[in-house]
């Protein structure tokens, strides 16, 4: 199961994407980064968070091992 609907999706997404598909602000975003509770890269000093790292979080709350 994919959070991520097109065909093709995008390998990164930035902090607002993420805040948007999770319906939560950046803010809480950024806390998520830094607390390590959700995994990003910093490039150029913009977080961006893999593709796959969303994926992974949707199957976990889906197959009740994330809360």
């Amino acid at each position: 199961m994919s959070i991520r609907s097109s065909e093709r999706a995008p390998t990164f997404y930035d902090v607002a994407e993420v805040a948007q598909m999770l319906k939560m602000s950046r803010m809480t975003v950024y806390r998520a980064i830094s607390s390590g509770e959700l995994r990003a890269v910093r490039i150029r000093g913009r977080w961006l968070i893999p593709g796959p790292v969303i994926d992974a979080l949707v199957s976990g709350v889906i197959e009740g091992g994330a809360s």
